[in-house]
């Protein structure tokens, strides 16, 4: 029997591309509730009619809540009864988060322990946060919001875990293939308007993966976790000039434009840093980082010899295995998107 057989499972920004797939994976098992919250009804609204429609027999156990996680009170209203959280909401948009960084911590940050706090106080058993590879060695306001939300994280784990209560655990992975404002949905657009596709380099290396892989990396987290773990998966990567090559081979070469770096963007990306290597657990295709559990009595705590604080290398989208423009193809046809549009499937 699952664990979640006849349980409730909220999701956090529920209506977006994650909360979607979750809902795929979860919707005719059977898994007693799922609720849907987030900050935008119109949404609700066209999820709701859409289940309605396509999965009129198990649309029941979706429940929708209007609130914010910024509003402790919405969250709190929402958590009685609750089993699970996955944690999706966030801001995202890197650029966005560059010229109104006060927004990205009042979500990422204040949200996340608003959420947490309600989740610890209604009981919840377990709770798995989504965080980002941009909240390692962080340089834009979006990643610092996020590793910021990942000490957060970590500091109410530590508090439930004394308390014997709600699990606390997180999930970091990379780019989201066709996740809304990602860059394929915006490369087809462009092709399908008969314009250049805009590349910011050429040279910058992202992590690929599906949001299939994404809800699976949660699942594992949920199934294997231990207060204060962080999971990594492993996962592939190209080159954008590679990736942009892919997408004009399946959608047709309207040429391209080389735009340059956007706000807050690195050349490359890092799942697990230096420091966390060391103490990583490799469990196949994910890692696991145990919490940092020592107390503030550092007195307590001695060595002998030398100190080694962390590993000779980080884990980064330029040193993970590389798919050339055909290994790429095939990586980004795993989507649901890319399929729907070859097919002539136009998404809003």
């Amino acid at each position: 029997m699952s664990a979640f057989s006849g349980a409730t499972l909220m999701i956090t920004g529920g209506t977006g591309s994650f909360g979607n797939t979750v809902l795929k994976h979860f919707l005719d098992t059977d898994i007693g509730e799922i609720r849907i919250f987030s900050r935008d009804e119109k949404k609700q609204d066209d999820m709701r009619h859409e289940l309605q429609a396509k999965h009129p027999d198990s649309a029941q156990k979706v429940k929708f809540y209007v609130g914010d996680v910024r509003d402790p009170q919405s969250i709190a209203d929402a958590m009685p009864g609750v089993d699970y959280i996955f944690h999706a909401a966030a801001l995202k948009q890197v650029p966005s988060c560059e010229f109104f960084p006060m927004q990205a911590v009042k979500t990422n940050i204040e949200g996340t322990d608003n959420m947490l706090h309600a989740a610890i106080n209604a009981g919840v058993k377990r709770v798995v946060c989504l965080s980002t590879d941009k909240a390692a060695y962080p340089i834009n306001a979006m990643g610092i919001s996020k590793a910021m939300m990942e000490h957060v994280i970590y500091a109410n784990a530590r508090v439930a875990a004394e308390r014997g209560g709600t699990v606390i655990c997180c999930t970091r992975y990379g780019n989201v293939m066709c996740s809304r404002g990602s860059v394929i949905p915006l490369f087809i657009d462009q092709i399908h308007a008969g314009n250049p596709i805009t590349i910011t380099d050429p040279n910058m290396t992202r992590f690929l993966m599906n949001l299939d892989e994404a809800v699976e990396l949660v699942r594992f987290a949920f199934e294997h976790a231990n207060p204060g773990d962080l999971f990594i998966q492993k996962a592939d990567a190209s080159t954008i000039g590679d990736l942009a090559k892919a997408v004009q081979q399946l959608f047709g070469d309207t040429g391209t434009n080389i735009i340059g770096t956007r706000h807050g963007e690195k050349l490359y990306e890092t799942l697990m840093t230096k420091e966390e290597s060391l103490r990583a657990e490799d469990m196949g295709n994910y890692f696991r980082i145990a919490a940092d559990n020592r107390d503030l009595n550092y007195d307590k705590y001695f060595v002998k010899g030398d100190v080694q604080t962390m590993a000779d290398e980080a884990y980064t989208s330029h040193n993970t295995q590389r798919l050339d423009v055909e290994g790429t193809v095939k990586k980004i046809m795993t989507t649901d998107y890319v399929k729907e549009e070859l097919a002539g499937i136009r998404h809003n």
